[in-house]
């Protein structure tokens, strides 16, 4: 493992030792004293790196993001996993705005809170399936203008988890909701909430079970339903305003 020290390290500096570590093929990179640095896993493409964060990075951690795997032991600020295309972010702590923005493939775990339009312009193509999984609670505007993918939210508060207008301009993918949070008067226009079936559990499950291994969490705790899914009930929610 190659360590760095990334106290008042300029972020230019620190992804230029990060990019020069995986070309020469170094596998496992730990970072500490991180403190607002952007960009961090910007654009790497290497399936065998796993970067472990000790610090808060900063805006689009993982953006362009094409394969390794991050691991950030407390908060990460905006833009986590921007238009990322593959590989695994895993937060411990809180995350802010925009995560998963237009992302495109991958998985982010969230241990605790998000911010605002979380999985906005999420989408997936062909063998390419972004999910987000969070933990606790949601600002507004969760999978604004969605058009693929899942998110999950566990709500493990158990308070108010989901913030209003979900799934607004959604035309695409799948958000899933556990437990009995009043949804119906948080939904945006252009979806409706069902009752998560026998195939939507074992569809999620995978991704529950990967939750529960990083965060050590009680699985049954997680796992204790009910879930109900999001779902758009058109695929062009503004098609009217349009000439064709």
């Amino acid at each position: 493992m190659v360590r760095i020290d990334a106290k008042q390290m300029h972020y230019k500096i620190l992804n230029e030792k990060i990019k020069e570590l995986v070309k020469n093929e170094h596998k496992e990179i730990f970072i500490k004293g991180v403190c607002g640095q952007r960009y961090i896993g910007a654009g790497l493409q290497n399936r065998e790196v796993r970067i472990t964060v000790e610090g808060i990075p900063g805006n689009d951690l993982g953006i362009f993001m094409d394969g390794p795997e991050i691991i950030v032991k407390d908060d990460a600020q905006d833009g986590v996993g921007n238009t990322m295309n593959s590989g695994r972010i895993v937060i411990y702590g809180n995350a802010g705005d925009i995560v998963g923005h237009s992302m495109r493939g991958g998985e982010i775990f969230i241990k605790g809170d998000v911010g605002y339009r979380v999985g906005i312009h999420m989408k997936e193509y062909r063998t390419m399936y972004p999910v987000i999984v969070i933990g606790r609670n949601t600002g507004d505007f969760l999978g604004e203008y969605m058009a693929g993918g899942m998110i999950i939210v566990l709500g493990m508060t158990g308070r108010k988890y989901v913030g209003d207008y979900l799934g607004t301009g959604m035309h695409g993918g799948v958000i899933y909701v556990r437990g009995n949070s009043p949804l119906k008067a948080r939904l945006g226009k252009e979806v409706k909430a069902f009752a998560a079936d026998g195939r939507d559990i074992e569809k999620i499950t995978p991704y529950l079970t990967a939750f529960v291994s990083y965060f050590r969490m009680n699985r049954d705790e997680v796992f204790k339903g009910p879930f109900y899914k999001i779902l758009p009930i058109t695929h062009r929610p503004y098609g009217k305003i349009y000439g064709y």
